[in-house]
């Protein structure tokens, strides 16, 4: 048993935010039907089936974390009868997250206050960049963006450098899709309690300011700003701070605690640094000691050499040796899938470990509308009717 079996989720949404939140739902246990609309319907939107040549859509598909553990259906909500089927599977459903622009589901015909006079125990969750409301509710955006309207990118990066821009990471998986699924399962939480659903209004905008917490608690009490490259945790200090070594290797560095520094200083050899951790004033002399250290070895031997030492460093990896290594194939978050054309697939692993209700990763993404017919059958649909739908363009 998984812990959101029998829970089911219809996934309007597009871009990584959403599908990411509904992943997350989906690896324990949710039944997530994705709802597609027909390919001519999505201009504008980087859909899989544009980027991707053709011969290698299925190959993407497989390894797309973002669509595993998923149905799909194709339903055209622009026609009057696939709203009307829509309908007929929201009665079904405990949750609905969309993820268009503010007033798009209420021209299409499937917002809240519609689909809750069809099922008021609906958990429907709107997931944007600004929120459904405010001064910026209609303006667009992106990961970058939100970071950037909140304070986020401008204290990421080197003093007197550009900011950084550290992926899409922040606000599409941090601020949108975690903190939706996180808000999804607050108000069945909640549904279970009062026996009604509610509408979640998930800004990314919103999301941010929230992993913020800190650092705006930091300025409220003392009206000083962190400057990108200056503070303890973005680069200011030579105790948290990241050292090239010989072989142009990195290593991350984070000893905070005056012991693990202490125990850093004596394995590089700089005994006489420790009592000047938190001093201003020899804080250059510690960065050039360390830097110099550092590069005196290349990598993989300082790691070697620190494993048995109290220490908090870790070598900078690649992706490619962060998906070989050791402890994470240990922890399950490297799996093997298997898919009906290539066989085993390798996926990330579900990183939310439960002792007695796991997630796992089930299957791989569906192809657009491969569960039409089944997830229509199961609403009671006849197969003339589902006939006729698709001859109508209502489906796919």
């Amino acid at each position: 048993m998984m812990p959101l079996e029998g829970t089911r989720v219809l996934d309007l949404s597009r871009l990584a935010p959403g599908p990411f939140c509904t992943m997350l739902l989906g690896d324990l246990g949710a039944d997530v039907i994705v709802v597609e609309a027909p390919p001519e319907h999505l201009h504008g939107t980087l859909s899989a089936d544009q980027m991707i040549d053709p011969g290698s859509l299925e190959r993407a598909r497989a390894y797309n974390a973002l669509g595993r553990n998923k149905r799909s259906i194709v339903l055209n909500l622009r026609d009057e009868t696939a709203r009307d089927v829509f309908y007929r599977l929201a009665k079904t459903a405990d949750v609905v997250l969309e993820g268009f622009r503010p007033g798009v589901v209420k021209r299409l015909g499937v917002d809240y206050e519609t689909l809750r006079g069809v099922n008021p125990r609906l958990v429907y969750c709107s997931l944007s960049g600004y929120g459904q409301d405010g001064p910026y509710s209609a303006i667009v955006g992106h990961d970058i963006n939100y970071i950037a309207m909140n304070g986020m990118l401008d204290m990421i990066g080197w003093q007197g450098e550009p900011p950084g821009i550290p992926l899409n990471v922040i606000a599409d998986y941090a601020a949108g899709g975690l903190h939706a699924a996180y808000a999804i399962l607050a108000a069945l939480l909640a549904r279970d309690r009062t026996g009604r659903g509610q509408y979640l209004d998930i800004a990314m905008s919103d999301g941010v300011m929230y992993l913020r917490a800190v650092a705006l608690s930091h300025y409220f009490a003392s009206g000083e700003v962190t400057r990108r490259g200056e503070g303890m945790l973005n680069g200011g200090v030579p105790y948290y701070n990241v050292y090239e070594t010989k072989d142009g290797g990195w290593l991350s560095v984070g000893c905070l605690e005056p012991h693990f520094f202490a125990n850093l200083c004596r394995a590089l050899d700089c005994d006489d640094l420790v009592p000047f951790q938190h001093d201003p004033s020899h804080r250059a002399e510690v960065f050039d000691r360390f830097r110099d250290r550092f590069l005196s070895k290349t990598r993989d031997e300082w790691v070697a050499l620190l494993k048995g030492v109290d220490v908090c460093v870790a070598p900078v990896q690649s992706l490619a040796e962060a998906a070989a290594d050791a402890h994470n194939h240990y922890r399950g978050m490297v799996v093997e899938v298997e898919h009906p054309a290539l066989g085993k697939v390798l996926q990330v692993g579900v990183a939310t470990k439960l002792s007695d209700t796991p997630g796992r990763v089930r299957h791989t993404a569906p192809r657009p509308g491969q569960h039409t017919d089944e997830v229509l059958s199961q609403l009671g649909v006849s197969a003339p009717e589902i006939t006729a739908l698709r001859q109508a363009g209502a489906i796919r």
